[in-house]
């Protein structure tokens, strides 16, 4: 098996507001692998954003990664300078916003961003950064390319503006993408073909795709392996295929019992609906503890041994160890 690509050991991101300091992310660990698509699931607010932040270090000012490492081809990106990680981005790491008219300039052409990536990584004279820019505005199907390219943000489409994030993205021909709720805002038609892009274009360029989304049906069918996060702590890891099959922990069996299935016409079951409650960022055991239909003490108490169930598959769960012992 290949090294992996992306190497996240023991992650931990502390926010601090005011005089309190809170552990968003906690001892979180995941691997993305040559060529693959993995996806990083979760309801919102469950860190997975933060953990797209830290891998790219655009961390707002208040965070600070107080313990691991982000490993990418060998190197700690957490130990790299200002200067050596702009480097990185873009031409070997690249990044797909949630919301793509915010994610570019207001102030520029769309052709004229695309080039402004090119020129900033590759040393290509300015005669051909015209004419490489709209090619990448029609690889990512944007038709007459050349109109659209002096188009402003605000007189495109919000699926054409996520094109153009994505002919940036490709630009400089990165090793990982990641792709960060790629489709919020867009209709429904409109994301599977942007999901359908993305897939395409990584396939062709031969790249790691991390895509971090809540849309379980998006990862049964792009990704190979997924890790489920809730409230900035890995819950459970498997390939997609054994994840839907053998779900293991308590939060994946809810988190896929909420999707609502089209051949399956019966009453909706809300009887193990999860009651909402606020995340206990101070607990030093499982943080699904206080929303767990199976509870116990152990979950209050301290952070679940990994129990391995095959290989890959991975749960976090002390009920689960107290099943195997």
């Amino acid at each position: 098996m290949p090294e992996p690509l992306l190497q996240i050991r023991s992650l931990r991101m502390d926010i601090r507001d005011h005089e309190r300091s809170r552990s968003v992310l906690l001892d979180v660990n995941f691997d993305v692998r040559p060529n693959e698509v993995m996806g990083l699931v979760g309801e919102s607010g469950s860190g997975k954003t933060m953990t797209a932040l830290a891998i790219m270090r655009l961390l707002p000012p208040a965070a600070t990664a107080s313990e691991g490492k982000i490993l990418f081809g060998g190197r700690d990106l957490l130990a790299l300078s200002e200067s050596e990680m702009r480097q990185v981005r873009g031409s070997e790491i690249a990044m797909i916003f949630q919301n793509p008219r915010a994610s570019l300039n207001p102030l520029m052409r769309a052709g004229d961003q695309v080039a402004r990536a090119l020129q900033l990584h590759q040393d290509l004279p300015r005669s051909q950064l015209r004419r490489r820019s709209i090619e990448l505005l029609q690889h990512v199907g944007i038709s007459d390319a050349e109109a659209r390219a002096k188009a402003y943000p605000h007189q495109l489409s919000g699926g054409m503006a996520q094109r153009v994030l994505i002919a940036i993205m490709l630009a400089c021909q990165p090793a990982l993408l990641i792709a960060d709720e790629p489709t919020t805002g867009l209709d429904v038609t409109i994301q599977a073909q942007i999901f359908e892009l993305i897939k395409e274009v990584q396939s062709e360029a031969g790249a790691s795709l991390l895509l971090i989304t809540h849309d379980l049906g998006v990862v049964s069918e792009v990704c190979q392996r997924v890790a489920v996060m809730y409230a900035g702590q890995i819950m459970e890891q498997a390939g997609v295929l054994d994840l839907f099959q053998r779900p293991s922990h308590p939060y994946t069996e809810r988190l896929l019992g909420s999707i609502l299935r089209v051949d399956e016409a019966k009453a909706l079951d809300t009887s193990r609906a999860i009651a909402f409650a606020s995340i206990d960022y101070d607990n030093a055991g499982c943080r699904f503890a206080n929303r767990c239909p199976y509870v116990l003490d152990a979950c209050w108490l301290r952070r679940p041994e990994p129990r391995w169930l095959s290989e890959g598959h991975v749960v976090f769960c002390h009920l689960r160890n107290q099943e195997a012992a």
